[in-house]
């Protein structure tokens, strides 16, 4: 074998050396880098109903407040129709119930009109002073009294307003009668009122034979009360006589 050909095998050996040392990795050397870790899964979000309550305070509904019952009363009003002029005549609003919450009726007065309605009022008692107030405004006639009436009203009680009217000439006169409440709170605070009613009346004022009021008729009728007491005494017959007998002489 000729000399180049010994160079020709060395150089081919020295290359495979070479290429085998390049794909076999040294001992010492690091190892390749790995791949990057795959991602962990996203957290499972559970529904509000399947979440645990043991241990967690739960809220709790607010329990509704039961509402009072109203306590229900007879609302009376009564008034004259017609009075004579010069006369006063009384108007009378009643507000009642008895001690067992059961409505009592009024008895109706003799030549008054009567009007009855039952109202609900907020059963406030425990907590508010609840007081009445009633008014009448009736132009034309004297009324007493002119200003706001108020009466305390306390469960099962009855409170009544009275009003003296008169009217010097005749004619037809038309008014309200207004009824109040005030709840005025026990343990301060800010008062309400509420207005409960509101009634029309009409009340009609005549005079005697269409020309006499009632003083001058009082008078006459005075006057002719004494003569017919006067007329009623025996010997009152026999002066009579006496008197016609001379009189014929």
């Amino acid at each position: 074998m000729t000399r180049k050909w010994i160079f020709v095998f060395l150089g081919l050996g020295f290359l495979f050396l070479i290429l085998g040392c390049g794909v076999a990795a040294p001992a010492g050397e690091a190892p390749a880098a790995e791949e990057p870790a795959a991602e962990a899964p996203a957290e499972e979000v559970m529904p509000p109903s399947a979440l645990p309550t043991q241990g967690l305070p739960v809220p709790t509904q607010a329990v509704a407040a039961i509402p009072r019952i109203p306590e229900k009363r007879l609302l009376t009003l009564e008034f004259p129709p017609k009075i004579r002029a010069g006369d006063s005549d009384l108007i009378r609003l009643t507000l009642e119930v008895d001690d067992l919450g059961n409505i009592t009726p009024t008895a109706e007065i003799d030549g008054h009109e009567v009007s009855g309605e039952v109202i609900e009022i907020p059963d406030l008692y425990e907590t508010h002073n609840i007081i009445a107030e009633s008014r009448l405004d009736m132009a034309g006639v004297q009324i007493i009294p002119t200003e706001l009436i108020s009466e305390p009203l306390l469960r099962g009680e009855s409170v009544t307003f009275y009003w003296s009217i008169s009217a010097e000439d005749a004619g037809e006169y038309r008014g309200i009668v207004w009824l109040y409440l005030r709840f005025l709170p026990k343990e301060g605070g800010e008062e309400m009122t509420r207005t409960i009613s509101a009634q029309q009346i009409e009340v009609k004022a005549t005079k005697l034979f269409g020309i006499l009021s009632a003083s001058p008729a009082k008078k006459l009728g005075a006057i002719g009360s004494f003569f017919g007491a006067l007329l009623g005494f025996p010997f009152v017959d026999d002066v009579f006589k006496f008197l016609w007998k001379r009189v014929k002489r």
